[in-house]
């Protein structure tokens, strides 16, 4: 007779075989579980502006968010109204979301939304990534919005809008603005807060009702986005990345549950992967990276920390393949680090790499990482550093802050002006 844990088990494993078969959906920042990482195979490793380019969809505005893909819709958000000619005029600032067609990149329809008054001037390094920074997520019948200060909004996946949110009006340290993606958790909707009011704030994903609400000063200065980790016991714990910790959190409650060292600096940009019950964080301006088994109470660092090495990246969030974690940081550099201890199997900088804001992908056995005006680099996703293809499309002008999207072996590519689908 099998044991609870064991169906418990089989259950997770034959959920996540599911999942990767079914591939189309890729409903949140990063993907499934904000992994980054695609069983898609024979996907392009180049292309050009003349080339394996399957369609080309001008948006509404920039925005640094990344799409999500939703069955035969693809989901995407902008902002408009404003110049840093006159960065305090916001009076005409509106987010838009924007659906179109997966196959066809045709418009299907738009919902706007007025930004409510309050928000930071654009200018400084909020105009480098403007206000659509946050990627949308669905859960497969509603697709839901977070544009910080001006609220969280929920639509039906054909355009119809639901229900709407406040989280707050604060600023983030040094007006950087807010980049925090909402995620699911069963019948929740988890909204990252941080800026806005230093809170996690769960709300019913059909009413819009407000379930629960963590605040902790602890939030300010970070811009992850949270994980779920599944225990071996079936239960899942919610975990994000704050200045110098990490913390794990009842999903279902919002209580506090414990919390490791982390990444060793006051401002965390980057989000958590995991495997198993094990999470990995990368970060910091002068570079950490950590490892930390989920599942323990109050303080764990000596109980559950696996490795910590001096070691990161400041933006861009890391993947996992095989053995291995990797990232290309914002400054160019590719790195690999063995997931069983952290040691660093290489460290090479990329020719010409440029500055980078979207996290990398893995998909087919390669890493995508896409900078910001200077191409895609694609590099070889094993443990010896292999640069394949450095892809040079679009103008310069145009600048791709927004992390790459997987579909049915086509990727997709945000910039500030189009939304791009490359594939056969």
């Amino acid at each position: 007779m099998l044991s609870l844990r064991t169906v418990v088990s089989l259950g997770l494993v034959c959920a996540g075989l599911l999942q990767a078969a079914e591939g189309a959906d890729w409903l949140r920042f990063r993907g499934p579980n904000g992994l980054g990482a695609s069983d898609a195979r024979n996907l392009p490793s180049t292309w050009s502006d003349t080339q394996g380019i399957v369609w080309k969809t001008e948006l509404a505005g920039p925005g640094a968010s990344s799409p999500i893909v939703v069955g035969d819709r693809i989901f995407v958000t902008s902002f408009r109204g404003v110049s840093t000619d006159k960065p305090g005029d916001l009076a005409g600032l509106e987010y838009v979301l924007t659906c179109l067609d997966r196959r066809s990149g045709k418009l299907q329809w738009q919902q706007v939304e007025k930004a409510k008054p309050g928000e930071d001037r654009y200018e400084g390094f909020l105009a480098g990534h403007g206000y659509a920074s946050n990627t949308p997520t669905s859960d497969g019948q509603r697709v839901f919005t977070f544009y910080g200060k001006s609220g969280v909004h929920a639509y039906t996946l054909s355009g119809e809008k639901l229900w709407s949110q406040d989280v707050g009006n604060g600023s983030a340290p040094v007006n950087w603005g807010t980049a925090n993606s909402p995620i699911l958790y069963k019948d929740k909707l988890i909204v990252p807060a941080t800026s806005e009011s230093k809170s996690l704030i769960a709300f019913n994903v059909q009413t819009g009702k407000e379930e629960w609400k963590l605040t902790a000063d602890g939030f300010y200065g970070t811009w992850s986005t949270p994980g779920l980790v599944t225990l071996p016991s079936g239960k899942q714990e919610l975990v994000i990345a704050v200045p110098y910790e990490i913390w794990g959190i009842d999903p279902e409650s919002g209580t506090f549950l414990w919390y490791s060292e982390g990444v060793k600096e006051d401002v965390v940009c980057t989000s958590p992967v995991i495997r198993g019950d094990m999470v990995y964080v990368v970060g910091g301006r002068n570079g950490s990276a950590v490892a930390v088994q989920a599942g323990g109470k109050d303080e764990v660092t000596k109980t559950h920390m696996k490795w910590s090495k001096s070691i990161g990246s400041y933006v861009t969030s890391p993947v996992i393949h095989g053995d291995h974690l990797y990232w290309v940081s914002d400054r160019g550099i590719a790195i690999c680090l063995a997931l069983a201890d952290g040691a660093t199997v290489y460290q090479s900088r990329i020719p010409d790499g440029g500055q980078m804001y979207a996290s990398v992908l893995v998909a087919d056995d390669k890493l995508y990482a896409v900078t910001r005006q200077n191409g895609t680099f694609v590099v070889a996703a094993k443990p010896e550093f292999e640069l394949l293809q450095h892809v040079e499309f679009a103008p310069k002008e145009e600048v791709f802050n927004g992390s790459p999207a997987v579909t049915e072996g086509r990727l997709l590519f945000r910039s500030d002006r189009f939304l791009y689908c490359v594939g056969k």
